[in-house]
């Protein structure tokens, strides 16, 4: 039996997730900030929609940020999207917001020119996009090199270490789609919205064996 907890501080539609993890094969999807619920469950997600400023804020609120910290010490755990952002130290966002700082980065806005073959790209960067493997993980099982993913996002992040990055996508800038140290796996697009190979992700995610 594989019990999944969804962290919840307020902020985006977290049922999405829950019922694909449910879907996947997940036996028991919570979504929770109960310390005690997310302490007991095999595996957490840590999902993310909205400003980062306000997810900073509804984090510390209900007290999400150390359960992150202590389920990135003991179990798999998977961030998505500003879930993501919130690990590196620092966002542009909201005029400048401290993030988590689990790892030595940022996250930067794409800016209001953004340009690619000579086409003025929209911010932000809303739609499907093919991501590139730069490591062989168990996450990327059956997920072919090169597969689409949909995003939503105004600001990528930019790690400083290189070793952390599991995969790229192009969008204006060569940015980072997804990051992996240990049993952490983080994505910037949304596996939920991102149908076939989406759903193989999230699968991947609740039969990984760290």
């Amino acid at each position: 039996m594989t019990t999944v907890a969804v962290l919840d501080y307020g902020m985006g539609n977290l049922h999405s997730v829950a019922k694909a993890l449910e879907h996947v094969g997940a036996s028991k999807v919570i979504v929770t900030h109960d310390p005690a619920l997310v302490r007991s469950a095999d595996r957490v997600v840590f999902p993310g929609v909205g400003a980062m400023r306000d997810c900073m804020a509804g984090m510390k609120a209900v007290g999400v940020d150390a359960e992150v910290f202590e389920a990135a010490q003991q179990k798999p755990i998977l961030a998505i999207c500003v879930g993501m952002q919130a690990l590196m130290q620092h966002s542009e966002e909201n005029s400048g917001v401290d993030c988590l700082g689990m790892f030595d980065g940022k996250v930067k806005f794409f800016g209001n020119d953004l340009v690619e073959n000579g086409e003025r790209l929209k911010v932000p960067h809303m739609g499907w996009n093919e991501v590139n493997h730069t490591i062989t993980h168990a996450l990327w099982r059956d997920i072919p090199q090169n597969s689409r993913f949909y995003f939503v996002h105004s600001y990528y992040v930019e790690v400083a270490n290189a070793a952390l990055i599991a995969g790229r996508t192009q969008y204006g800038v060569d940015f980072t789609a997804a990051i992996a140290h240990d049993n952490l796996f983080a994505v910037q697009f949304h596996p939920e919205k991102s149908q076939k190979m989406g759903l193989q992700l999230l699968k991947n995610f609740v039969e990984w064996r760290v």
